[in-house]
């Protein structure tokens, strides 16, 4: 009897030491390889941004946007000149999305607004609820039917103050999903039928059903969930396969997954701890444009191109941007 007993502990003790081994009981504990047939290139060494976000491509004036949050600045990078043009705003800068050839929406700290490129002409489109200045707007995109849809977050990080919006071309206003803390991530499928999206802090991609039509969302399933060793997932773009590309803060890379399995596919390495956007521009969709963010000064040695704008060519296409108050 005590034979068995010490037989039956040992077969016990084995198994709890072996299992670990096996399939995915263990969470990863290191950054993934990276593919390293993919080149990854700062596009203007001397410049940096403080939060660098929203990177979207604008079709018809075949430029790049994105902004500096905390910089209070907008850029739009002209390829084919090697030039970038900049504009310096009051406040918190952080989304902007293409309205028409000489007219872009932003989001400011509380409220959206139409910026004309040309006479830099300005008007409010949207008030954003900020709870007494506790809050401010986050990323944003828009969907195929033209409306945006805009995240807030506590100034302070505290979790669940936020909400995500969706704002009509007329400026109404509808809450689409409450008790959100770092309003991220968003885009949608082909077919239109689905919309995936990012809270932060949940270290999760959400898929849910969308109504073209109404504007109206559903939670479907976790689609993603982040190994803490990988980072954050933060801004996300989706390709012509369906695939999405997301920038991990503090996983020095933009990756690529497989919204239907759940899997990483890749991950291309940038040479900064925190990226935060990407999108794909350029005549054909195949480059992959990433923000990133500054650094702290204790890493900005091992780091010194932390804030610029990467470009890559990972071998595939991305969409057209969706354009503000128009059926895409």
């Amino acid at each position: 009897m005590r034979t068995r007993l010490l037989l039956h502990a040992v077969t016990v003790l084995t198994t709890l030491i072996l299992l670990p081994l096996r399939g995915e009981a263990l969470p990863p504990q290191e950054l993934p390889r990276a593919d390293r047939s993919v080149r990854v290139q700062p596009i203007v060494d001397t410049l940096r941004a403080a939060l660098g976000e929203g990177a979207i491509w604008h079709p018809s004036r075949k430029t790049l946007f994105w902004v500096d949050l905390t910089g209070q600045r907008l850029y739009e990078l002209v390829p084919s000149e090697r030039h970038c043009h900049r504009w310096d705003f009051d406040a918190p800068v952080s989304t902007v999305v293409p309205e028409s050839d000489s007219t872009v929406v932003i989001a400011l700290a509380d409220h959206l607004e139409r910026f004309n490129l040309r006479s830099q002409h300005r008007d409010t489109l949207a008030l954003i609820p900020d709870r007494g200045g506790r809050l401010r707007c986050n990323d944003g995109k828009c969907d195929p039917a033209g409306r945006l849809w805009i995240g807030t977050m506590a100034y302070d990080g505290s979790p669940e103050e936020g909400t995500l919006y969706s704002v009509e071309p007329s400026g109404e206003i509808s809450v689409q999903i409450g008790s959100v803390s770092i309003s991220n991530g968003i885009v949608w499928s082909a077919d239109r039928s689905t919309m995936y999206y990012i809270d932060t802090p949940t270290r999760q991609v959400c898929r849910y059903r969308y109504d073209e039509a109404s504007g109206r969302i559903s939670f479907e399933e976790v689609s993603i969930i982040v190994p803490e060793a990988w980072g954050s997932p933060d801004g996300m773009t989706i390709d012509r396969n369906g695939k999405l590309w997301i920038a991990h803060w503090g996983g020095e890379g933009v990756y690529q997954w497989d919204p239907d399995s759940g899997e990483l596919i890749r991950r291309i390495a940038v040479p900064v701890p925190n990226v935060t956007s990407c999108a794909f521009g350029g005549e054909n969709l195949d480059t992959l444009y990433i923000t990133t963010a500054a650094c702290s000064p204790a890493d900005s040695t091992r780091y010194p191109l932390s804030g610029n704008l990467f470009v890559c060519k990972p071998g595939v296409k991305g969409v057209k941007a969706h354009f503000f108050g128009k059926k895409n």
